[in-house]
């Protein structure tokens, strides 16, 4: 099961600059750990896809993100994702271990990363494989609380 991990920096974009109502989520993958970046993205400050190495996605299917829903409801905000399934088509893709989300809609920061998810080991998918990224349906991609 793969481990999910906040980036620092979404909480100041989420307040600033996004709207999860309508904004792409998008996926990106890298075999890089955060902390061996050059900049690594868990920094404050640093938390962009620019500052990631991702793998190439010649033979991946589309990693848009559908948002399923984006609501308030006694105090508590909600964000739940529509799960997304990874094909290689054509060739394989990765290797990679980290799955990040980003918001593809903002633009200043350019790309900023909400979360990453660490699977333990590095994945390749073969030709015709496929990966499901199963997001929380009863507690959403996060929440954010008034108490």
């Amino acid at each position: 099961m793969a481990t999910f991990n906040l980036i620092n920096d979404w909480l100041e974009n989420l307040v600033e600059n996004a709207d999860c109502d309508s904004d792409q989520f998008t996926v990106a993958l890298s075999n890089t750990a955060p902390g061996d970046e050059t900049t690594p993205p868990t920094g404050d400050g640093d938390g962009i896809l620019g500052n990631i190495t991702e793998v190439a996605y010649t033979n991946c299917s589309s990693r848009d993100i559908t948002t399923n829903t984006s609501a308030q409801t006694g105090g508590t905000y909600e964000l739940n994702l529509t799960d997304l399934t990874l094909t290689a088509s054509g060739g394989s893709v990765g290797p990679f271990r980290y799955v990040y989300i980003y918001d593809d809609t903002v633009a200043t920061p350019a790309d900023p990363l909400v979360c990453y998810y660490d699977y333990g080991s590095s994945i390749t998918l073969a030709d015709g494989e496929t990966l499901d990224i199963d997001f929380d349906d009863t507690n959403g991609l996060f929440q954010l609380s008034s108490s």
